[in-house]
């Protein structure tokens, strides 16, 4: 008997997501098929030692939401990884692992740390959270932050 799939939510171009478990709502996110892994802006970051394990400290930088502006976060290193940025240079970043909710949904989300200072979205979605869960439409935006404002 074959399986019936449900269908996948679309999400566009770019969106707003909530981080619920830095406190952090309706950040910017650029949606982008191009990256293999979410990434998220930050600066200052710093590792530490904890209990013999890798712990990571950083604060949170973005404009739209001055109420979280250098506001200081102390999180559990996930990886190391090599990730070439959008102007193709390879750069060693930590990854972090934290939740996200996009239509209503929380979902797992890997993220890099890295300075988006010169980038517009202080949020990248990649490929990586985005296969199996989305269909992606370029023409569209703000898709499940639409949906989030009407559900209220």
């Amino acid at each position: 008997m074959k399986k019936i799939r449900k269908p996948k939510p679309v999400i566009g171009r770019k969106d707003r997501i909530d981080l619920p478990e830095l406190k952090l709502e309706d950040l910017d996110a650029k949606v982008d098929t191009g990256a293999y892994t979410s990434a998220l802006h930050c600066h200052n970051l710093t590792v530490i030692d904890r209990d013999g394990a890798e712990w990571v400290r950083f604060n949170l930088l973005d404009p739209e939401h001055p109420q979280y502006n250098e506001k200081a976060y102390c999180l559990p290193v996930h990886t190391r990884r090599v990730i070439k940025n959008s102007f193709g240079t390879s750069e060693e970043r930590i990854t972090i692992i934290t939740k996200v909710i996009v239509f209503g949904k929380e979902y797992p989300l890997e993220m890099s740390l890295s300075n988006r200072s010169d980038l517009k979205y202080p949020v990248l979605l990649g490929r990586k959270f985005l296969r199996s869960r989305f269909v992606v439409d370029v023409n569209k935006t703000l898709l499940s932050f639409r949906k989030k404002t009407t559900d209220i």
